[in-house]
């Protein structure tokens, strides 16, 4: 299931949960009940990810990156199928659940809008490498993932648990969410070419090492320029600032990703994976300070 990208996929949520706690009264059980989405969300995308790069002999026993179920022989298709089904389900059941706790109805125009956001979300999870024409097959994986990790995340995160949108600064921190996490699928990518090069385009095997490793410093500069950007324009609050502490984890992320190449990268994944929580954590608390006293 890739345990350790699910810190990455609650981080815009819990950012936008946050956000919408320092301006309006959030139900404690939809919030659990958006986390719970997320995370069954995301572990369908592992698994569907998983059973395409095998279908399409992507993922072979010589790959860069870790040994899952199916490439080292501990699972079959058929396991998977029924996993990725059970998944399908419980991401349906967890979604109807959440609209139904924060809206009170399925049938209102905003509880409709999401349900087919979340069929999007869904068909998204599953097509990044199934299917026939996967669009993570063709170098279309970072814009899915600055929608879905980054504005989705926040803002629907945010929507869901507030009732409404009130303002486009929000905007902000959801382009910030989604520019490290496309980061995060570019040290993957960068890490994978070698072995990625024979059936899939990526980002990466288009730029080359070199250019794709200075994406991956624009992606971070990026980030912090939008986070920043969103704690400036906003009344100032010298808390609004805290998540600055993290910005030696990044640096610690980017002098390693130049100084590595191929599977000794992978340490730089973990490591942005959760400087980007820990930034998403602390610039929501940031907002809510009056409830840490």
């Amino acid at each position: 299931m890739r345990l350790r990208t699910l810190p990455l996929s609650l981080a815009g949520v819990v950012l936008g949960i946050l956000l919408a706690t320092a301006d309006y009264k959030v139900s404690v059980w939809t919030a659990v009940l958006i986390m719970l989405t997320t995370v069954c969300l995301q572990i369908l995308s592992n698994l569907s990810n998983e059973l395409g790069d095998v279908l399409h002999g992507t993922d072979t026993a010589d790959r860069v990156g870790p040994q899952y179920g199916l490439n080292s022989g501990a699972m079959t298709v058929r396991d998977m199928k029924i996993l990725i089904g059970t998944f399908v389900g419980l991401c349906l059941l967890s979604g109807v659940a959440m609209i139904w706790v924060s809206f009170g109805t399925l049938l209102s125009m905003e509880s409709i809008c999401l349900m087919l956001l979340g069929a999007a979300a869904i068909l998204g999870a599953m097509k990044y490498t199934l299917g026939r024409n996967p669009y993570g097959y063709r170098g279309l994986g970072d814009v899915f993932v600055f929608i879905f990790f980054g504005i989705v995340s926040v803002i629907g995160a945010y929507f869901v648990a507030a009732h409404t949108v009130h303002s486009w600064y929000l905007l902000l921190p959801a382009a910030s969410i989604g520019f490290f996490s496309v980061g995060v699928l570019n040290v993957n990518n960068i890490r994978d070419m070698e072995t990625d090069a024979a059936n899939r385009v990526t980002v990466a095997i288009r730029l080359g090492e070199k250019r794709a490793k200075l994406y991956q410093t624009v992606l971070i500069v990026l980030g912090w320029v939008s986070m920043c950007a969103y704690a400036a324009l906003r009344f100032f609050d010298p808390w609004h600032w805290i998540f600055v502490v993290t910005l030696p984890l990044y640096a610690l992320h980017l002098a390693g990703v130049w100084k590595r190449t191929g599977r000794s990268l992978d340490p730089m994944l973990p490591l942005l994976v959760i400087s980007t929580f820990l930034l998403a954590l602390l610039t929501g608390l940031g907002f809510v300070k009056y409830l840490l006293w």
